[in-house]
Formats: C-alpha cells, structure tokens, sequence
C-alpha cells in the first residue's frame, strides 16, 4: 500500500484542536508501512473511549493504527511547539515522528487525543525518519499502562503494531508504532513556540482552549492566563510527588515533554528505581544528572516558570507586574508539592494523620535507604516485616502509629494499598524487549499483565517482585528517537 485510504468512520471524532488556526499544526497523513502486524490491543481502555476493540483487531482496524488507513473523521496534524531541551532553548520542534488523529470522548465524558506515534517524518522531523523502533514502543506501552495502573496521570497505551519495515539506530531494528491516548498534547513547549513569535492572540487562544478542555471550572476567572498557570502549578506538584513516591524518574523533563494536562508525557529513558538514591540518574543522555530523581521537583518548577514566561504578554501589559503577578504562582510550587509528597509518603508509612515531625521520619528512613542501598518499592511494600530497619527507626514508626491507635500490622491493609508489589524493572523491561527483538513476545504480554495489577499477591510472578541480581542491573536507558 503506497499511500493512506479512507474508509466508513468506526471511531465518532470530534475534532477541537483541528479547528483552531491553522498556524498551530500541519496538516498531513501517515506515512503507510509495508505489513502491519498487532502486538497488544488495549480493549479496556478502546471500549472506554467508546471504540469497537474487535474491529480495532481487525485488519482495517490494524490499518488504521498503522497508519496505513485513515478514517472519515479524522483529521490528522503534527502539532508545533518548541522547547528547553537540557536547559537549550530550541525555538522549533514540534511533532517530528508523531501525527494527533482526532479526539473522542471517553465515557467520563472528557475529550482524549488520539495520536500515533512512529507514524513517518513531518515538517518538524529535523532530518529524522518520523519512525519509532520496536523497543521504545514496548517501553512505552508497559511504563505508561503500568502508572495508570498505579493511579498516576499519564498518557496511555491504546495499541502497539509492527511495521514490516526496519528502522536505523545503532543498528537495524524493527519497526513499531504506538497509539497514545492522552487528556491533551499541549505542551509548555507549545505556548513557548507563539510566545518566541510574539503571537498573543494565539497564546490567548490557547490559554482559553486549555481552560476550556482541561479546567473548565477556572474558565470565567479575571485573567485567564494567571488561572491557566495557577491550574497547571497544582496539576505538576501532584504529578511530580507522584512520581517521587512510586520511585520514578522521567529521564528527559524538558520543556516540551512537560504537559499542561498534568499527565506524564514522553517515555524515552525513563525507569523506576531499584535501589534509592536520590541522584540515580538512567538516561544516556543525562550526563550531568539535571533529571536525577531528586532534581524532578525543582526542574518541574524551573518548567513551570519558562510557561509563566511565555504567558506574560497576556497577564498584563506591564511586563513587570505581570512578572509579580506570575512569580508568585511559581513560588507557591514547592509547598504545593511538600504537601503532596508528605500526604502519599504518610499514606505508604501507613499514616493515617498529620503530625509535625512526620518529614523528620521520612527523611531519616530515606536516608537510612541510601546508606544501605535498599530497595525502593519492596522497603516501603515491606515495611512491617523484618527488613533490616534501624532498630531506632522503627521504634518511632511504632510510637507514630500508636498515637494513631493503630500498629505494622492493622496498618498494613492502608499500606498495601499504595504501596506496589510490581513495577516495571528496568531488568524486567530491558529482557522483554531483548525477547521480542529475536521474534518472541510472550514475555512482553506476561510482563504487561503484571504490572498492570501491581497490588496482587500471586505465587507465579514473585520472580516480577524481586529486584536484579548483580549481573542485571541495568544503569543506562535510552530515547529511542
């Protein structure tokens, strides 16, 4: 098949994004691939969205999510934005390998982008060939449903299928494309773009797009920007505690990888933690540490104020006080973030209330963890068992609960709860696609089912709980692009 067919809609679209200027996006068709082939089908999260999973499983169905198809409906675009990459202002990105389908609603009654990526070059590619290799799309689909399923925002996997065709990294690796679905695509990045181009009435279309869609309760506020901005500072302190609280590191926290949404965006070279420390570093690329983990509170506000920036041609037209104004939202991100990083590290000590020196008792037993090279997740999944801990430590956790009128093990039900058994390994992942690079992905469908019901004690996956011996520690990830 050389070029995109049409076919009868089997997916009710409904286009917003597509309707505003056309500067903000290009408009172009998926780049068709030789013999598609489906890997893993979301039916779930496909009858969610209100799609026909059979017919998504189907060939044309197939089609569609290799690009090969595109439905009446659907108007496919690659949206612009630009961004900071490492700290580097790059005044144009954009969706280089990626191309957004059209929006559904899902049965919450909220609009989702439905978007591929892999789909072939775009005008933002860079050179770049606009394809993804099989690896980070398996990377991808396992992190992203493996956080939705520990109840972090984030965008989802709906599809994985194979190309037919290799793609050239270091090597010649074969060829996927992954269906995304996300609250919304916008970016930092995307309001940074028009903002470079002294573009206010898009940045102000914009900002009354994003409050519409994604905080409909703000719109109608005096400024709409400074109520976009205070929106997306709440949404990114809960998001980024989130993370810190389940082990994650994001890897590559740039601007354009930083959602408006609030959802995790862009899996390239992420990872969970094995053993804490709070400057683990995975990413190739990161080679001065700028995401560590630790770091990814502190980058999320340096982000956060690169979108104050970009919206201070609409906050007022005097620049300085529209910089006061905006300061002091940005300011407010790290109590923002304190508070919903010390409420979920209370919930997996098992806390039911508040007390003045909770922070004291986290961060001793953090760094008790760094000293001694503990697990991340099986600490906290372990803690009322006998793990090692300090003899002191613990006795003050006792002393905490008690005041609570409770103990470890009347505790543990509330523990459990947030505190995952399985998570995605690096080891873990880093083997499935080892396995399905030489044609096989069994262990990939095994792995995606466990990490998608992380609280569950089964005797078959305690292999999945255990972290890596010596010879499986995997130290580097990479992006894939």
């Amino acid at each position: 098949m050389t070029s995109a067919t049409r076919a009868e809609p089997p997916l009710p679209f409904d286009n917003s994004y597509a309707r505003l200027p056309a500067r903000l996006y290009v408009r172009l068709a998926p780049t068709p691939v030789v013999r598609p082939e489906l890997i893993e089908l979301n039916r779930s999260l496909a009858t969610f969205l209100g799609l026909d999973a059979d017919w998504l499983a189907s060939m044309p169905g197939i089609e569609l999510l290799a690009g090969n198809r595109v439905v009446a409906g659907s108007e496919p675009l690659a949206m612009a934005y630009a961004g900071h990459q490492f700290g580097h202002w790059v005044a144009q990105l954009g969706d280089g390998r990626a191309l957004l389908l059209g929006e559904l609603l899902g049965q919450d009654r909220q609009r989702y982008d439905l978007q591929l990526k892999g789909s072939g070059p775009t005008p933002f590619s860079r050179a770049g060939d606009g394809r993804a290799a099989l690896g980070p799309v398996l990377r991808e689909y396992l992190v992203s449903e493996a956080m939705a399923a520990l109840a972090i925002p984030t965008t989802r996997a709906l599809a994985a299928v194979t190309t037919g065709e290799p793609v050239v990294r270091e090597a010649l690796l074969p060829g996927a494309i992954l269906t995304r679905v996300a609250r919304s695509h916008l970016r930092v990045g995307t309001f940074q773009y028009f903002a470079a181009r002294d573009d206010l009435e898009a940045l102000a279309l914009l900002t009354d797009y994003a409050l519409a869609r994604l905080y409909p309760e703000r719109v109608g506020e005096p400024s709409p920007a400074l109520a976009l901005l205070e929106a997306v500072v709440e949404r990114q302190a809960d998001l980024v505690a989130a993370w810190l609280a389940v082990g994650f590191i994001h890897g590559v926290m740039n601007t354009d990888n930083c959602s408006i949404s609030g959802e995790t965006l862009d899996y390239g070279p992420c990872a969970f933690m094995d053993n804490y420390h709070p400057e683990t570093v995975f990413s190739s690329i990161d080679r001065h540490g700028r995401y560590a983990y630790a770091n990814q509170p502190r980058i999320a506000q340096w982000n956060l104020a690169r979108l104050a920036h970009a919206l201070l041609g609409l906050i007022d037209r005097d620049e300085a006080r529209a910089a006061e104004q905006a300061q002091t939202i940005i300011d407010r991100f790290p109590a923002l973030f304190e508070a919903a990083w010390l409420a979920r590290m209370r919930a997996k000590l098992g806390l039911s209330t508040v007390h003045e020196h909770d922070r004291a008792l986290i961060d001793d037993l953090l760094t008790w963890m760094a000293q001694s090279g503990a697990d991340f997740t099986l600490t906290f999944r372990q803690l009322g068992e006998a793990t090692g801990l300090p003899p002191e430590w613990r006795a003050r956790w006792r002393e905490r609960l008690a005041g609570e009128g409770s103990d470890p093990e009347a505790s543990r039900g509330r523990r459990d709860a947030v505190n995952p058994l399985y998570i995605p390994r690096n080891h873990q992942v880093e083997a499935v696609i080892a396995a399905a690079l030489e044609g096989d992905l069994t262990p990939f469908h095994r792995l995606l089912e466990v990490v998608t019901q992380p609280w569950q004690t089964r005797a078959e996956w305690a292999g999945y709980a255990r972290p890596p011996r010596p010879d499986e520690v995997v130290r580097e990830t990479f992006c894939g692009t």
